[in-house]
């Protein structure tokens, strides 16, 4: 494959629909998601808002509302991998509002290839990358307005992975877990803050865990975000 020019832009940088996008949000919403499907979820609804998510809920009786931040009413769980694992998820249906991670997804939604994307299925992701013979892949950078250190890691080493599977996640890695996203993240643990684990960022930084990828794409009226076994190599 020849070389795959990348690009990686913060959210408000965004001015067009690119033709293929990976939303990057390692820390937490797209770690969560992957998680979530290991876990037997059926799909991930991606809302645009606190409202749209209660109101969905409301509509479809089983449906587990989800949202980052403190607790809230109606909300059923916390954007944290961790806790996650208490709820019953096989063939669930997800509905997830984050400050981040589904704001980056909705920004390119009529992309012709979106993937949502983190550390945890970033082998997968960049295999499907290569599968679909993508020539140019814009990252959505999605932390601190594209400066989120993890994020901007993982985007990397994605891009890396397409070009060759023999890459070392490790300095990656070192990246996301000296960023400072991660230490407020270790700190709220350490203070028992509501909706964080001790254990989130340590889940969210086990490189290629999963084997496969997550694609978003308009179904109806809904951005829905489901997992795809990716190509082996």
């Amino acid at each position: 494959m020849c070389r795959m020019r990348s690009h990686f832009l913060g959210i408000p940088e965004l001015t067009r629909t690119p033709a293929v996008a990976v939303v990057i949000d390692v820390l937490r919403a797209f770690s969560v998601a992957a998680w979530a499907f290991a876990g037997g979820a059926e799909k991930i609804v991606l809302a645009s808002s606190e409202n749209e998510t209660l109101e969905l809920k409301a509509r479809h009786p089983g449906w587990l509302a989800l949202k980052d931040g403190a607790p809230a009413p109606g909300f059923d769980a916390f954007n944290s991998p961790a806790m996650l694992a208490t709820h019953d998820l096989p063939g669930r249906t997800i509905v997830q509002k984050t400050t981040s991670g589904t704001v980056g997804a909705l920004a390119v939604a009529d992309a012709r290839l979106l993937l949502c994307a983190s550390f945890v299925v970033a082998g997968a992701t960049a295999r499907l990358l290569r599968e679909h013979g993508a020539e140019e892949v814009t990252f959505v950078v999605t932390g601190e307005e594209g400066r989120a250190e993890e994020d901007r890691a993982c985007a990397e080493y994605i891009g890396r992975r397409v070009e060759s599977a023999e890459v070392d996640a490790e300095p990656y890695l070192h990246r996301a877990r000296d960023s400072r996203w991660a230490a407020e993240l270790a700190q709220d643990a350490r203070r028992g803050l509501p909706g964080v684990h001790q254990d989130d960022v340590r889940l969210c930084l086990e490189a290629d865990r999963f084997p496969f990828a997550m694609v978003a794409r308009r179904e109806g009226a809904l951005m829905v975000l489901r997992s795809v076994p990716a190509p082996p190599g």
